[in-house]
């Protein structure tokens, strides 16, 4: 069994190490010009985040297309995209299991992507692609992007702070059900034993793939976080799920919140 002292001088200065490297990368130069440009762009509007759970697949994205209100879809969102016409105007991933499982889109596709920096791997630069980086530290909310963004156990997390970064007003989420049926350790990686039904697509993380379980009491602390700090600066987040279990939001129907959405 590993054993000693935890030394906080190594540990500060692996993230600094870590940090700087990024900083030198012309990859962060890019990036962090791009989110210069779209710090405000949209002040006072309405976003939709469009979550993974299965209540995702009662949204009525014609309703949602018509209204014209930004949409930030997560990760592998563009399973819908046999099923509709409907693109978002953003893709945001963090997690390194699906960067690497969804590589292949995200090389391919036009959507503007948020992806943190542990996607180069995969992922190659482009136009429309912005690398993220995510600091470690919990209990974080990024009003800019520009610097770190902080992933709260969920990927929901970060894109509700780029929506803080671009200036929206009132953000939604739907398709958060914030219910798993798969079991074991908050964040431990797993290998799928059967079809996903906790995610909109049965094989979103089908049967022989890895995912890591997830941190529902984490994902709720800094949710919580993220509530307060849109509240504190005149603004709001609402919870426009059909069912689910997510209670940190103020509850509100998708139709309402579309309405006047310009």
């Amino acid at each position: 069994m590993r054993g000693g002292a935890i030394n906080p001088y190594r540990l500060a200065w692996r993230l600094v190490r870590r940090r700087l490297a990024w900083d030198l990368n012309p990859l962060s130069w890019t990036s962090r010009a791009r989110l210069a440009r779209l710090r405000d762009t949209h002040a006072g509007k309405k976003a939709l985040i469009l979550c993974n759970g299965p209540s995702l697949n009662r949204v009525d994205f014609e309703i949602v297309q018509t209204s014209g209100i930004f949409t930030l879809g997560l990760n592998k969102i563009n399973l819908l995209f046999s099923r509709m016409d409907f693109r978002p105007n953003a893709i945001v991933s963090v997690n390194p299991l699906v960067m690497e499982q969804n590589a292949d889109f995200f090389n391919k596709t036009t959507i503007p992507l948020f992806l943190d920096r542990a996607g180069r791997r995969w992922v190659k630069p482009s136009e429309n692609l912005i690398y993220l980086h995510s600091c470690p530290a919990a209990a974080l909310f990024a009003r800019d992007c520009r610097v770190s963004i902080n992933q709260g156990h969920t990927v929901t997390y970060v894109a509700l702070q780029l929506a803080f970064h671009m200036g929206f007003r009132e953000v939604a989420v739907t398709g958060c059900d914030h219910s798993f049926s798969a079991a074991g350790r908050p964040n431990e990686e797993v290998v799928s034993q059967q079809q996903d039904a906790d995610h909109f697509d049965p094989g979103y993380f089908g049967a022989g793939m890895r995912w890591n379980l997830p941190d529902l009491a984490a994902s709720e602390y800094h949710y919580a976080i993220a509530r307060d700090t849109y509240l504190e600066a005149g603004r709001r987040v609402v919870n426009c799920t059909e069912g689910g279990q997510l209670g940190i939001f103020e509850r509100m129907d998708l139709r309402d919140f579309l309405h006047d959405a310009q």
